[in-house]
């Protein structure tokens, strides 16, 4: 009994039930706006879908110019010299401010270039892009307040306002979709994000004095030089990452299919609710922790209590999961998905690799090993992109999942020589 009172009252456990509560709320909210896709927008909908969700993917990184961990990290060793936090503050909000500005226009000015990209000619979703870049500032200043409230360790703040983030997000997409079918799933990757703009500031006023802490004259070059390094992870992973799948998934358009291109999105989405448990957990609790670490003994405390407690559960959670596969296609989407079936073993496979690895990644960021992460990452997308090819010649679009799996077995292997000393 004392050791579950033990584990009952620890700051992880109530961290981890508050963000259950929310992951949960995110999934069954996912769920809802996948199954008012598939019954409006079908397969080949869903690969535009996916194709928009990449190039939002890295252009959501080059807005905040890669600088989201770094942020975490800096606010989390400076929070207590109150004056520091306060020209942080104000130097990084009035830096990615005005940057996202500056993209704005670009996006705007050149909508028509952007949808010929992603969508070919034969689509012309060019207001998609005209809306994105009149919601992008406020998108980027809602990235920063998550990030500034992360590092000050407010933990529940950030899980409230993704609650709520979620339930505007669903309402807007819902509406969206069943107005505008497939203009409309676009429009609502665009316009969701945007809305937490308004959830954030409320929070971050709590913390901050906003108009009184924004400075311009006292703007601190060195706060962005010691965010460098941060920033060339972050946008190696968040730019070339997307533009490899995006070329994966057009490989797969001309080879195989659109439709099969759709079910592809459709595994991929249906991975992502349940990778968000893992993932924001590392983000707004073991990423601050691992910053903080200053030993391989620290370390290794903080790998072993993702691996006893954390990655159990999600094998528990995604074997459930493939056993009740069939029932959660046709009732969560529709039989037309019914093939993505043949895609689950090797896509949960690779996500317990997958998730397997990442809390090793997630050091090399809190430990600004720059070079190592970035060489690390350059070789896994690669892999991705050559096994991807290679195999979906072989076994169709099966052959993208088989790739995944094996992808992320080399790349936990080659994080764990890496980080031997801190495992071992």
């Amino acid at each position: 009994m004392k050791i579950i009172h033990k584990i009952t009252t620890s700051q992880l456990f109530k961290i981890t039930s508050l963000n259950s509560f929310s992951v949960l709320l995110k999934i069954g909210i996912g769920l809802i706006t996948s199954k008012v896709l598939a019954l409006f927008v079908g397969p080949s909908g869903m690969a535009l879908v996916g194709n928009l969700k990449n190039f939002t993917a890295s252009l959501e990184s080059i807005t905040t110019l890669g600088f989201q961990n770094g942020i975490v990290k800096y606010v989390a060793e400076n929070k207590e010299d109150k004056g520091k936090i306060k020209t942080i503050f104000s130097t990084l909000f009035s830096i990615l401010f005005l940057f996202s500005i500056v993209l704005s226009a670009i996006l705007f000015l050149f909508a028509s270039y952007w949808n010929f990209q992603l969508f070919g000619s034969q689509f012309d979703f060019t207001i998609v892009f005209q809306c994105l870049a009149l919601l992008l500032p406020w998108y980027a200043s809602s990235l920063f307040f998550l990030s500034f409230m992360n590092g000050l360790g407010q933990y529940k703040n950030v899980i409230y306002i993704n609650i709520l983030g979620n339930i505007l997000g669903l309402l807007v997409s819902v509406l969206l979709i069943i107005q505008w079918q497939t203009l409309g799933a676009l429009l609502s990757i665009v316009v969701t994000p945007s809305l937490l703009f308004f959830v954030t500031y409320y929070y971050i006023i709590k913390e901050i004095n906003f108009f009184k802490a924004i400075n311009y004259k006292a703007i601190d070059f060195t706060i962005i030089n010691n965010l460098s390094s941060y920033s060339l992870m972050a946008l190696v992973s968040s730019i070339i990452g997307p533009i490899v799948f995006l070329a994966i998934r057009n490989y797969v358009i001309h080879k195989v299919g659109l439709e099969e291109a759709g079910y592809l999105e459709t595994i991929s989405r249906i991975s992502s609710y349940y990778l968000l448990f893992v993932t924001t957990i590392l983000t707004i609790y073991f990423l601050p922790k691992l910053a903080r670490a200053k030993t391989n003994k620290e370390t290794k405390t903080i790998f072993f209590s993702f691996y006893k407690y954390l990655l159990p559960l999600f094998i528990i959670g995604v074997t459930f999961i493939y056993f009740l596969r069939f029932f959660i296609i046709e009732t969560l989407l529709t039989k037309a998905f019914l093939p993505v079936s043949n895609l689950f073993f090797w896509q949960l496979v690779g996500d317990v690799l997958k998730v397997s690895s990442w809390i090793l990644a997630f050091n090399l960021l809190a430990q600004k090993k720059t070079i190592a992460f970035i060489a690390i990452e350059l070789f896994s997308l690669v892999l991705t992109y050559l096994f991807s090819i290679y195999f979906v010649n072989h076994f169709g679009i099966e052959g993208i999942v088989i790739a995944h799996a094996l992808t992320y077995l080399v790349y936990l292997f080659v994080l764990a020589i890496y980080f031997r000393k801190s495992l071992f």
